[in-house]
């Protein structure tokens, strides 16, 4: 059955599936009111319900003076060492996002926030961190998987023939990893053929993920643990809108704020990146950040290329191995 829910005086009933997308007067107040489908408005109200729930656990921990750490590692006075990065949704909320927000309102600068995006609940950010710590090895899977995904190929299939035995043991494992995660739908390994297949999923956040969006999660993940290593406080946002002074739109792929007043923000690029070194350039201008924490982290960037570009730009070019070696400079 779909739902009927007056948005004035809170009535609620249930109608006919066929009316799903239909507007009717309120029984109750005659007031417009649309007709939802039910998963849908059980899927927005379990959205509101997980947001005050984590609302109401920071504050609660924010009031408990037992949870304050007084060499500042904490994310909002919470113990780091408390919390599984990889597993939480305890960063996904307003107030975690508060001290960014603040920190770009003292610049008269706009941000929207999209606070689920820090939410690690879900596998992205162990299937990304497994990619950037051997993309060289993983990248053929990651490009078959995306090229099936851009052409609506049902599966791809890949030889592990000529690789070697290494390689083809850990591209084997990351397959069935992706496999146990979902992020295909099937994984075959034609041990006669040596091949194998793997049929795609067509989920919309899944194709962003292989089509580089899992550079951003990976990113986030280094920035998370090297913090929690350092026992720093911090706030974090990803895919973070920010709008100008002259109305001028920029989407900042990871940004941390450190102790409330050291900014890092790191662009992520897995193709072509050279056409946007300009736009970025002046982006770091404008929001006041040093080069050293203005990041580029570009996917099978030479340490050589990105000591070149870094010197020429005035930018901190690195690739995803090198990540870490730049937050240490930063820290």
């Amino acid at each position: 059955m779909a739902i009927l829910r007056c948005n004035r005086c809170g009535h609620l009933q249930e109608q006919p599936d066929g009316q799903v997308g239909e507007t009717f007067p309120c029984p109750s107040c005659n007031n417009p009111t649309p007709i939802y489908g039910t998963l849908f408005f059980v899927g927005k109200l379990l959205e509101k319900y997980f947001d005050v729930q984590r609302t109401i656990t920071l504050l609660k921990t924010e009031r408990d003076p037992a949870a304050e750490t007084p060499a500042g590692g904490s994310v909002g006075h919470r113990p780091l060492d408390g919390i599984d990065f990889f597993n939480t949704d305890q960063l996904a909320s307003e107030l975690q996002h508060k001290p960014i927000q603040d920190w770009f309102e003292g610049k008269q600068i706009k941000i929207r926030a999209n606070t689920h995006s820090v939410d690690t609940t879900g596998f992205f950010d162990e299937i990304a961190v497994s990619i950037g710590q051997n993309l060289s090895v993983l990248k053929e899977v990651l490009e078959r998987i995306r090229w099936a995904q851009q052409k609506d190929f049902s599966s791809t299939t890949m030889s592990l023939e000529k690789k070697s035995t290494e390689d083809a043991r850990a591209i084997t494992a990351f397959c069935q990893q992706l496999y146990d995660y979902s992020f295909v739908s099937k994984c075959f390994h034609n041990r006669k053929e040596n091949t194998l297949r793997l049929v795609v999923q067509t989920a919309p956040a899944i194709r962003q993920f292989f089509s580089g969006e899992w550079l951003e999660w990976h990113s986030l993940m280094a920035c998370l643990q090297y913090a929690k290593q350092r026992g720093k406080s911090f706030s974090c946002a990803r895919n973070l809108s920010v709008t100008l002074q002259n109305q001028e739109i920029y989407e900042l792929d990871v940004f941390m704020l450190i102790d409330g007043k050291l900014p890092i923000c790191i662009e992520c690029k897995t193709g072509e990146f050279r056409q946007n070194i300009d736009k970025y350039q002046m982006l770091r201008k404008r929001l006041g950040i040093s080069e050293s924490n203005f990041i580029m982290c570009i996917t099978g960037l030479s340490e050589e290329h990105a000591k070149g570009l870094s010197t020429m730009y005035g930018l901190a070019f690195t690739n995803e191995l090198g990540l870490q070696t730049q937050l240490a400079r930063i820290f």
